[in-house]
């Protein structure tokens, strides 16, 4: 790739070089013709006769000698702590007595991803996937959310004042927030539940699945974590009933179900804690706007900045 400053790109190198030692312009001719220096017209002419074609390309500005690049024994050194100790450039400097950014070219010259995009567990690399097509695979998992005392909370009250309004018969109290996100789309259905029992969940997926069936979206599987309520024999009979086989997030792995935990954070961020309610039933109410809104006219990062309904064909009023 050409600098982006550079007033020739290749295929206009060759052409000058061609010109002059092929078709035989004088130097400055051809300098003037493609508004170049005397100097750089003489470069990619002689390098046109010396390497030909491959001649035009850019070289690499590296020097040939590096007297000062950091020792091979304090790159292996830092390439081991990274993948013992899972540890950043910062740290690495510290401990290896370097400058951080020296530390971070290391990492780069090795290859070795940063720490935001690997595995705590296993410090590799995190594997993304996505289902070809919409209803292969249906994420379902629940978020607790603390219900808002009549009055207001503490966001609204302070923290002294809102203390009392804890007591359950003011409002207060949990939700059990359902959330059904199909993983080729986006696509999120969300119900405010009183618990998340075996027979709750299994009520709340025979919804899910007529509401995604409304949108031309048949639900082929779903994948939920091993709680109690995914591993009963109701969870088990009303798949079976809808036709739809079950699936089930390794143990102590809940980033196999990534999706709807970071919809559940979009959904924190942007709805429950986007400003200050005075009861439940405001904050509520203005739910089916905002999961319109993510549906229907929110770019999601994670399928290019396309919305959701988007990726759903044919969808009715997908547009407006």
């Amino acid at each position: 790739m050409s600098h982006r400053n550079a007033p020739l790109t290749p295929t206009g190198r060759l052409r000058l070089a061609r010109c002059v030692v092929d078709d035989g312009w004088p130097l400055r001719r051809a300098a003037e013709r493609f508004q170049v220096s005397h100097t750089t017209a003489a470069r990619w002419a002689t390098r046109y006769r010396q390497m030909g074609v491959a001649g035009m390309h850019d070289r690499s500005s590296r020097p040939h000698h590096q007297p000062y690049r950091t020792s091979p024994a304090v790159e292996a050194q830092v390439v081991r702590l990274r993948r013992e100790h899972r540890i950043g450039p910062l740290r690495l400097a510290t401990r290896c007595n370097i400058a951080a950014s020296t530390a971070h070219r290391i990492l780069q010259r090795h290859h070795l991803p940063v720490l935001a995009v690997c595995d705590r567990a296993t410090s590799e690399p995190i594997r993304r996937y996505e289902r070809s097509r919409p209803g292969e695979l249906v994420h379902i998992d629940v978020k607790k959310l603390g219900r808002i005392p009549d009055g207001g909370g503490h966001k609204v009250l302070g923290r002294a004042a809102g203390s009392p309004n804890k007591d359950r018969r003011n409002g207060a109290g949990y939700a059990y927030l359902h959330t059904a996100l199909d993983d080729h789309t986006r696509l999120a259905y969300t119900e405010d539940l009183p618990d998340e029992t075996a027979a709750t969940c299994a009520g709340f997926l025979t919804r899910a699945t007529a509401w995604f069936a409304a949108r031309g979206i048949t639900v082929e599987r779903v994948l939920t974590d091993n709680a109690w309520a995914y591993s009963k024999n109701t969870w088990r009979q009303t798949c079976h009933q809808l036709g739809i086989s079950p699936r089930w997030t390794r143990p102590w792995r809940p980033q196999t179900n990534g999706k709807v935990e970071r919809f559940h954070r979009t959904l924190l961020e942007e709805w429950a804690y986007h400003r200050p309610y005075t009861s439940d039933n405001e904050r509520r109410a203005a739910f089916p706007d905002w999961l319109d809104w993510y549906n229907y006219h929110r770019p999601h990062t994670g399928i290019s900045g396309h919305t959701p309904a988007s990726r759903v064909t044919n969808l009715p009023e997908q547009h407006t």
